[in-house]
């Protein structure tokens, strides 16, 4: 693109991020490069300068500065998914309504593509339409290895309602974790602890930061003990920061177990699973067409009740 190029944002696209429609129609642009163009003004929304995280409203005029070409594709085409996959995750939705999709996310599924990432869920969206006019869209994020629910807003209005509930705080999440050890957690549970991105993109890691963090609260309390070896925590997390529940709890000398980005790989032979023992278990929220309350829950996949069974923590159902 090599000009000067304004584009006008549709109904459809109204509460995304500014970056990531930028990235949708230009996945090319590196992060870097975005940044910069944002940080100095050359992007530009309603005339105004623009914050990567601005949310879009229906109408407004982005100013495009000249971006350089897309590279041209070599190697084989992206792979598409094929029917078993599209079975596979629609097979996984443990609710749906008009307005809201939420599906049991299995652990090692990328929420997003990324580079050298040929499977995800963006792309399987297509296999949860059930007929309707739109793919559901995604409206928050669980980390790869990281199993359990995920919301999913199947038209438009839906995320746009969805989206301002993650945003204001009205969403309740609670996780379960195995940890190393026993936490001496606050008589309250609150971890209030800021935390900031560190490192290249790619290869960054979140830090506690008392000084630029961002702010960053997690309410823990320990479920069960597996004598000193290992415990259980529920975690409510208050802010969605990137890897916040890892971090904390790894900031406070109980890491995760199988997390080997922010504690060690070693705790994780505990229970001989080898992957990061978390689990996103239940969802509570406003319906987003105005009635009620939604409450969502999904049990522990089979290889970590398994985790739990060897350190005889009994779960029956969907709770302790």
């Amino acid at each position: 693109m090599t000009a000067v190029t304004h584009l006008t944002v549709a109904d459809a696209d109204a509460g995304m991020r500014l970056d990531r429609w930028i990235r949708q129609r230009f996945p090319h642009v590196t992060h870097g490069h975005l940044s910069k163009l944002l940080r100095t003004g050359q992007i530009r929304l309603d005339g105004g300068r623009c914050s990567a995280g601005a949310r879009l409203q229906a109408g407004q005029a982005v100013r495009l500065p000249p971006l350089p070409e897309a590279p041209v594709a070599r190697g084989p085409a992206r792979r598409l998914p094929d029917a078993r996959e599209l079975d596979d995750i629609a097979a996984r939705v443990i609710h749906m309504d008009d307005w809201v999709m939420a599906i049991d996310k299995p652990a090692g599924l990328a929420v997003q593509g990324g580079s050298g990432l040929s499977r995800h869920l963006d792309a399987l969206l297509d296999g949860l339409r059930f007929g309707a006019a739109e793919r559901p869209r995604l409206v928050h994020r669980l980390d790869r290895q990281t199993s359990g629910i995920l919301l999913l807003a199947r038209h438009a209005p839906a995320a746009r309602a969805l989206q301002a509930c993650f945003r204001e705080g009205r969403v309740e999440k609670t996780y379960w974790a195995l940890v190393a050890g026993v936490p001496d957690l606050p008589r309250d549970g609150r971890l209030a602890m800021p935390l900031a991105k560190r490192g290249k993109p790619g290869r960054e890691r979140v830090e506690v930061a008392e000084e630029d963090g961002r702010r960053a609260v997690t309410f823990a309390r320990i479920v069960a003990t597996a004598g000193r070896v290992a415990a259980w925590l529920e975690l409510r997390p208050l802010t969605g920061r990137t890897h916040q529940l890892r971090v904390h709890c790894a900031a406070i000398g109980h890491p995760i177990l199988g997390d080997g980005k922010y504690g060690s790989r070693t705790p994780g032979r505990i229970t001989h699973v080898r992957r990061l023992h978390l689990h996103a278990q239940s969802l509570r929220l406003p319906h987003p067409e105005g009635g009620g309350m939604l409450n969502l829950a999904c049990a522990l996949p089979r290889d970590l009740q398994e985790a739990w069974n060897t350190l005889g923590l009994s779960v029956s159902g969907d709770g302790p």
